[in-house]
């Protein structure tokens, strides 16, 4: 892992920051030698719109799916 001081991560952050995310390689920053914060690439976001569409082509249609379950001679509320 690349380290730096925090003096020139003050002058040239921007740059550190776009090299983390081309490269995804972390930078350590440094204080008289010791670690006192790393640059890391972010993880990869989750969209948001994946679930969408997940089951397609999963299920069969089996049967009129607008139509009665069942006809209507056979419902008892029917009979009254």
């Amino acid at each position: 892992m690349e380290s730096i001081p925090v003096s020139k991560f003050k002058a040239t952050c921007l740059a550190v920051i776009q090299r983390v995310k081309r490269t995804g390689r972390p930078v350590l920053i440094t204080r008289f030698g010791q670690p006192v914060a790393e640059v890391v690439p972010p993880k990869p976001r989750a969209s948001k719109s994946g679930w969408l569409g997940a089951m397609a082509g999963r299920a069969i249609i089996a049967g009129d799916v607008v139509g009665p379950a069942a006809d209507a001679r056979e419902w008892a509320a029917l009979r009254r």
